[in-house]
């Protein structure tokens, strides 16, 4: 769920990204946050994910991204059959994939279902809307705790689609946004922390040559 924000600088991380798995067909790797998938429009925002890994990796591409300020863990092909096998997987959903994030206030119930359209909002670009003539747009929740003192919950979060700022606007929906969210988040909320608390910690695919199932994990920093 990229955010394609070309409309002004966005600093990259000097944080270096990690390798989780790696065989001569694919990689996953987990993203910092503050850094782009891919190299934006603006001149200034080129250095990205994809070119740091062609640097070590020349025939690494993109068949999925984060946010700029999401972490966590990318699918990052290394030959034409991979990347086609694995985008089929993508098209067909039967990839599976759970993000941890930190919500502001208690969640209740403590888990469920979110089944919202969402469309671009050409009036505030490069931000998105819950709006009924959008693309269907599922998120399914569960709460794993919460922190009466910060009146903060952390939450998992796993997308059945895959749309652009989803489970952002889906929490956001909800009435309780991503902490750090600087798109949806009121204010306070953005203060608590100095990034958006949302992790890409697990994802389940078959590997596309050997055809087994590989399970990746990788903690949040926070």
């Amino acid at each position: 769920m990229p955010a394609a924000d070309t409309l002004k600088v966005l600093p990259a991380s000097t944080e270096a990204y990690r390798i989780v798995y790696q065989d001569e067909h694919l990689l996953v790797v987990n993203k910092p946050a503050m850094l782009l998938t891919v190299p934006g429009r603006h001149p200034d925002n080129q250095d990205c994910l994809i070119h740091r890994l062609q640097q070590e990796f020349p025939t690494a591409a993109v068949v999925h991204r984060l946010d700029y300020d999401t972490s966590g863990l990318l699918i990052i092909p290394l030959h034409k059959a991979a990347l086609s096998a694995i985008s089929k997987q993508f098209q067909a959903r039967t990839i599976q994939k759970h993000y941890l994030a930190v919500v502001s206030g208690q969640l209740t119930p403590a888990a469920g279902r979110i089944d919202l359209a969402i469309a671009p909002d050409a009036e505030r670009r490069p931000r998105y809307k819950i709006c009924p003539d959008g693309k269907p747009s599922v998120t399914e929740y569960q709460v794993l705790s919460y922190d009466p003192q910060s009146n903060c919950s952390r939450v998992q979060l796993s997308p059945v689609t895959g749309r652009s700022h989803q489970l952002r606007l889906h929490m956001m929906a909800l009435g309780h946004p991503i902490v750090g969210d600087p798109f949806y988040a009121p204010a306070a909320s953005v203060a608590k922390s100095t990034r958006l608390l949302l992790h890409a910690g697990w994802i389940r695919f078959l590997h596309p040559v050997a055809l087994n199932e590989l399970e990746c994990r990788s903690d949040a920093a926070f």
